[in-house]
């Protein structure tokens, strides 16, 4: 394994419920800490950092529609959702004297700022973390979908898509104990297979742009150095 990272900047996809930890709603703190310790290491290699969290810990817009609810209201709460895990890393990166800044694609002015590629750029210059709060600020349009715009924004070389388990499956490995993993996959045999790694709009994206998808276990501490460097275990998901 190399030292050295195969990649300058890079867009981090964590889910929400991986903030939850063992608890069964909100964020576990000491979770929180550890995937900040994780981006602490990548920016200690030089790698410059954007992060997309999920909301699903506390708020999922289609489970309001399912309910027959509005889902442009729905999917609003859940972009409120999104803000609060930002929030809840950034004081994580934070303690550990990381510059970190939060950018809202929703603007409220008095809790973070608001986004804009311009924004980003400059304060990747300054070597500061950089957490996208407020998905795309769309409704319709999934935290994966936000990511991969993201990354795209800001230059990312590849989106780093933290998950429950280490890398894409045939199936659930946890429901489907005959699941098989890959190591390797084209964004559009991901497509093809249907596999539930990101959704379509997300995945098509990144084909567009180019920009690989490496699928990891976000439960693996020291895991996104290691993958950064060649190392650990994770599917690959790139045309090249």
């Amino acid at each position: 394994m190399s030292a050295e990272p195969l990649f300058k900047r890079v867009l981090l996809k964590a889910s929400g419920e991986a903030l939850m930890g063992n608890q069964g709603f909100g964020i576990d703190v000491a979770v929180a800490d550890r995937i900040a310790s994780d981006i602490a290491q990548a920016r200690a290699m030089g790698v410059e950092v954007g992060v997309v969290v999920g909301g699903g810990n506390i708020f999922r817009g289609v489970a309001v529609a399912s309910k027959g609810g509005d889902r442009v209201t729905g999917d609003h709460m859940g972009m409120l959702a999104t803000v609060i895990n930002a929030l809840a890393l950034a004081t994580s990166l934070r303690k550990l004297d990381i510059d970190t800044v939060v950018l809202s694609a929703i603007a409220m002015p008095e809790i973070c700022e608001s986004f804009s590629q311009r924004a980003t750029l400059y304060h990747l210059s300054l070597g500061r973390v950089v957490i996208f709060a407020g998905g795309t600020g769309n409704p319709f349009f999934t935290t994966d979908s936000a990511a991969a715009l993201r990354a795209a924004e800001m230059g990312a070389e590849a989106i780093f898509k933290g998950t429950q388990v280490d890398g894409i499956y045939t199936a659930d490995p946890k429901k489907d104990p005959t699941a098989t993993r890959f190591d390797r996959l084209t964004h559009s045999e991901v497509l093809e297979r249907g596999l539930a790694v990101m959704d379509v709009a997300a995945v098509a994206l990144a084909r567009e742009n180019s920009i690989p998808i490496i699928v990891f276990s976000i439960h693996e501490k020291g895991g996104f150095a290691e993958i950064l460097t060649g190392g650990g275990r994770a599917t690959i998901v790139t045309d090249n």
